[in-house]
């Protein structure tokens, strides 16, 4: 069906994003990232879409980051000039789309966290030059150097090389966006602040002072702000929101619900609950059930019930919904469901306005 036209008459299940709310998102962290004089490079992993990327940029955003050369290939091809993958890019096939992509954009950023990576990248580049910084693990040993030693070493390699621009490091603390009080969160976060720290005195004193010091995220670009170490921000799902954040004790800007999946009850024989058509197929299931937004007794609790199938309780007292009740959930997590999509549906109230493809799902490598 062309848009526009009714919610009501959607193919469900359908990734929905309110643009009006968006919007509203994208302003409400830009105006507080410049009221707070640092910069925000919103990371793109969470909607995987150069119109929001463009959108993001437009409203004073330094640039995006990509999780995997793959987006940061798609978001390109769409437009958007200053990219900053923020994890590392090893193999020989990778390395060489990143010297591709690195001449056909206007600026191009890659962490490293292994000095064989920083001569793969430097002998691939022949005459061009990247902008290269040093990932920090930050106590979770995903990616990383693991000490203030390692990260001086690195860093003077990089500077080191002809073809390589040190730019800074990066400390993303993943781990901790989640914790549920805001109280416990920061206390976590200054402890590791305090460690950044203590890396970055020793760049500074081996000379080798770091332009970017890059990461936080929407669990906690307050706090980081707070911190006064990070000079660049990272947040990604501030833009979409998701059960996760709803579930967090939040501060700062108030975002709003700007993404949700539309189902629609498809059996209602048994007093007390219903079967809708949103299962494991139409959402991420790492962050645990779906909630419900409108359509449905906000209170019902959501059941997996296969792969197409999901089942909403409804609580005592409450009014079951109807056959072919349209029911909007919040997504658990926001990134991975939107992997799950080809496109957003575009809704104005009641109204289905458009579609944007969703330019880098799938992009994993």
């Amino acid at each position: 069906m062309t848009p526009p036209f009714p919610r009501g008459k959607l193919a469900t299940p359908a990734l929905i994003v309110d643009v009006a709310a968006l919007e509203r998102n994208i302003a409400a962290m830009a105006e507080w990232a410049r009221a707070k004089l640092i910069a925000l490079r919103p990371h793109a992993k969470t909607h995987k879409s150069g119109e929001i990327a463009r959108r993001q940029i437009a409203s004073g955003a330094v640039g995006i980051c990509c999780a995997k050369i793959g987006e940061a290939e798609a978001l390109a091809a769409e437009g958007v000039a200053d990219i900053l993958i923020t994890s590392p890019v090893v193999s020989v096939a990778a390395v060489e789309r990143l010297v591709r992509l690195n001449q056909a954009i206007e600026r191009l950023a890659v962490v490293v966290d292994h000095p064989a990576n920083v001569d793969r990248l430097a002998g691939a580049l022949g005459d061009g030059r990247m902008d290269v910084l040093v990932d920090i693990d930050t106590g979770t040993h995903r990616t990383g150097v693991t000490s203030p030693e390692a990260a001086v070493a690195l860093a003077r390699r990089i500077a080191g090389s002809d073809s390589l621009r040190y730019r800074g490091v990066q400390f993303y603390c993943g781990s901790l966006q989640h914790i549920r009080s805001i109280d416990a969160r920061r206390a976590a976060l200054a402890e590791r602040a305090d460690y950044l720290r203590i890396v970055l005195d020793a760049l500074r004193s081996a000379g080798l002072d770091p332009g970017a010091v890059t990461g936080g995220g929407t669990g906690s670009f307050v706090v980081d702000a707070e911190l006064g170490v990070l000079n660049e921000l990272q947040c990604g799902s501030y833009v979409f929101m998701d059960r996760e954040y709803r579930d967090c004790e939040a501060v700062g800007p108030a975002f709003e619900q700007a993404l949700s999946i539309a189902t629609r009850v498809v059996s209602a024989n048994t007093p007390g609950r219903v079967t809708i058509d949103a299962g494991l197929k139409a959402m991420a299931t790492d962050a645990g059930p779906t909630c419900v937004l409108s359509g449905a007794d906000p209170a019902s609790d959501y059941l997996f019930m296969g792969d197409e199938h999901g089942m909403l309780v409804t609580p005592d007292g409450g009014v079951d919904p109807a056959l072919d009740q349209l029911i909007m959930l919040v997504p658990p997590h926001c990134d991975p469901t939107v992997n799950l999509y080809d496109r957003f549906t575009l809704c104005d109230g009641d109204t289905i306005t458009g579609f944007w493809p969703v330019s880098a799902r799938g992009r994993s490598s």
